[in-house]
């Protein structure tokens, strides 16, 4: 079969482009490769033989050239982490909408199509009492300020889950789309809560400071994640649907960096600091849909994915400078592509780079 990975050089990305690989797919990545991510991991699919493409998916006419012989279609192109979306919130809203508006209108009528969403949608709701938690997909979706910088990448998503179910029924062609809810692991980039603690475990801050201590968040490992993506898209009764992708182990911000502290073997003091503006007190999703359709159940704890981590970023060299950057908003989801007008040349670094 012929997978299309858009945005593949990214974290989730890169981590289903490997088993699609191992499943014996034949796989293309499509990345504009504008964080600099030609790295190990990438070189690694190459060998394997996936195809890279190096592309702005914003732009009209790549998509001319990828034809349309492809089987399945896996679009996770989109400009995402608090950090990017709050300092450029109008690139966020241009790339998350034009790419995929690029693609409902290119997209063969063969094809399957899973489009990459967030957790983020429910973020307005929970914050005030009227979305339960853990959250089902048939919860109330709320955008509390729309207006406001962090709000740019859910009203984006939301869009393309609507332009998406709009088109697949206008143009005939199936499609499903999953919520991510907090995927963390190897390669993920460092403005994420996981890894930035890591870092400045490993840097040896003392006291440890842990913003939103009390907050929760339920986490899920990325081979966990990409599982439910490849079990969805291979789902007949998943057409058509939005599910959840996560687990249900709700676990408390103060417990995550102990958990942390633990993988790097160091045990400094806490400080506990008020949480980050505008991060929801809990996010825990409600996975039984996902579990009816697909049967699949998540199999890596907490500990464990943490310690996985930790050895990657330990090995590859992990830059403790730049995990001392500031707060980590432990909502914080997991990293796909940016894109953007150029596609810089093949980079060496010590690091992932920051997404």
């Amino acid at each position: 079969m012929n997978n299309l990975i858009l945005g593949g050089a990214g974290f989730i990305g890169a981590h289903l482009a490997a088993r699609l690989l191992r499943d014996g797919r034949r796989v293309t990545i499509v990345d504009d490769f504008s964080r600099g991510t030609r790295d190990a991991a990438i070189a690694d699919l190459e060998r394997s033989g996936a195809r890279l493409v190096s592309a702005d998916l914003t732009r009209p006419d790549p998509w001319v050239l990828l034809g349309q012989d492809w089987d399945e279609v896996y679009h996770l192109v989109a400009v995402v982490g608090v950090r990017n979306v709050e300092q450029d919130p109008l690139r966020c809203m241009r790339v998350n909408t034009l790419a995929t508006l690029n693609l409902i209108d290119w997209v063969p009528r063969k094809a399957r199509v899973f489009y990459s969403s967030t957790s983020e949608v429910y973020a307005g709701g929970v914050a005030h009492g009227i979305v339960p938690v853990p959250t089902a997909e048939s919860a109330m979706v709320v955008v509390d300020k729309p207006t406001a910088p962090r709000a740019a990448y859910a009203v984006s998503k939301l869009w393309g889950e609507a332009a998406l179910s709009h088109a697949g029924a206008a143009r005939g062609f199936d499609w499903v789309t999953g919520r991510f809810h907090n995927v963390y692991g190897p390669r993920m980039g460092m403005s994420h809560v996981v890894p930035e603690m890591l870092a400045r475990a490993a840097a040896g801050e003392t006291p440890f400071r842990v913003w939103g201590a009390d907050q929760t968040r339920a986490f899920c490992y990325v081979d966990d994640a990409v599982e439910a993506v490849v079990r969805l898209m291979r789902t007949p009764r998943a057409t058509g649907r939005i599910v959840h992708i996560g687990t249900t182990a709700e676990t408390h911000i103060i417990d995550l960096a102990r958990i942390v502290l633990s993988a790097v073997g160091v045990d400094p003091p806490l400080q506990v600091l008020q949480g980050p503006d505008g991060s929801v007190s809990r996010r825990c999703p409600d996975t039984s849909l996902l579990y009816r359709l697909t049967g699949h159940v998540p199999r890596i704890e907490l500990p464990e994915g943490v310690r996985r981590t930790w050895q990657w970023y330990s090995t590859s060299g992990l830059n403790a400078r730049e995990g001392e950057a500031g707060r980590s908003d432990p909502a914080a989801v997991a990293a796909t592509t940016s894109t953007a007008p150029t596609a810089p040349a093949p980079v060496a670094y010590a690091a992932p780079l920051a997404p």
